[in-house]
């Protein structure tokens, strides 16, 4: 599984501190911690952060890992959840972007959904909580730790993958509660190496979905036909996310800039006129009218449900679907039909 190098790069980095896995129940994720236990490097600590926007199959993933890590004599994954105040209406990201009338801080560029949902409630579970609906004593760990004078290492699931690589690129490596570590990126695993390494180690079933909210501005298009063919019901509440947010009291959209109220081209455009404003959940484009153009919906926004369309989803899913998401599991139950290069390509539409 690792090389000599590879392992002794691991050690170098890892041996004798105090390791807290930030797990996302994704293939980076769990092919980390697959290296670690080939490298004979056992955490402390492994959380994951529930922003109640996940997949069931991310759910379901975190508990067959615990199985794994159970067999392992390992710690299990704690799963941290940001509680709002009671006042606020809300209990999840999603419910937090409706109630505002907004899209995920992502759509625009920033990343205040994924600190203030995924990293923050993880920094609470080990530091604490004084007050509020979050508070909580020190995790052991970090007691620990704060009496030894050591930072605490968080392993972070990026891989060597270009994506991945640009965005540890300016990171810094520490600050002042911890340190940060790229196991992937220290034995030179893309992401094709990592389903490699979980097949083998765990077995093809243990390969997991793409984690990510169901209504993620970085999803790509496979992603979206992915949802329309296994969890339509999502699709359908990101694609009411979108029209709140983008028709709402807090809409950047300017009707004057477009020539039609964003309503209006949605319904009757192919697409958006080039701009730098924020257009849906696609940020340059509406996930509302892709659904139309592409025939994902009926006139009502409905998501398509038959037999037939849901075939067609599933295929053009994995027509679409790079190389860096080879391997990806599917929800079974979903009949793949042969359909027309000539079709994908007017209904796979960039």
């Amino acid at each position: 599984m690792l090389s000599p190098s590879q392992r002794q790069a691991l050690h170098d980095a890892l041996a004798g501190r105090s390791l807290a896995v930030c797990f996302g129940s994704g293939v980076d994720s769990t092919a980390m911690l697959v290296a670690l236990r080939a490298a004979d490097l056992r955490p402390d600590v492994i959380t994951f952060a529930d922003t109640g926007g996940e997949k069931e199959e991310t759910i379901a993933h975190v508990d067959k890992m615990n199985a794994v890590l159970r067999s392992w004599d390992w710690p299990l994954i704690d799963v941290c959840r940001k509680v709002p105040l009671a006042s606020t209406g809300y209990s999840d990201l999603y419910g937090n972007c409706l109630a505002n009338e907004t899209l995920p801080s992502l759509a625009f560029g920033m990343k205040s959904c994924s600190i203030k949902w995924k990293q923050s409630p993880q920094d609470q579970f080990l530091k604490g909580a004084k007050s509020g609906p979050n508070a909580r004593p020190p995790h052991p760990l970090w007691v620990s730790a704060q009496a030894n004078g050591q930072q605490i290492i968080k392993l972070i699931g990026y891989d060597c993958g270009p994506a991945d690589m640009r965005r540890s690129k300016g990171l810094k490596p520490s600050d002042a509660d911890f340190e940060y570590v790229y196991p992937l990126q220290l034995v030179r695993w893309a992401r094709r190496d990592c389903v490699r390494a979980i097949t083998e180690a765990l077995g093809a079933e243990m390969v997991p979905v793409k984690s990510a909210c169901f209504f993620c501005p970085a999803s790509k298009r496979w992603e979206l036909y992915w949802l329309a063919a296994n969890h339509p019901d999502l699709l359908e509440r990101a694609l009411l996310l979108e029209r709140t947010a983008l028709t709402g009291r807090h809409s950047r959209f300017d009707a004057v800039e477009f020539g039609a109220s964003w309503d209006e081209l949605v319904r009757n455009a192919d697409r958006f006129p080039s701009t730098s404003t924020t257009v849906g959940l696609g940020r340059n484009f509406s996930w509302n009218q892709w659904a139309r153009v592409n025939d994902v919906v009926d006139a009502d926004f409905r998501v398509k449900r038959s037999d037939a369309d849901r075939a067609r989803f599933a295929l053009l899913s994995d027509t679409l679907r790079d190389e860096d998401n080879a391997l990806d599991s599917r929800s079974a139950g979903i009949p793949i039909v042969p359909v027309p290069v000539s079709t994908q390509m007017q209904l796979a539409w960039e």
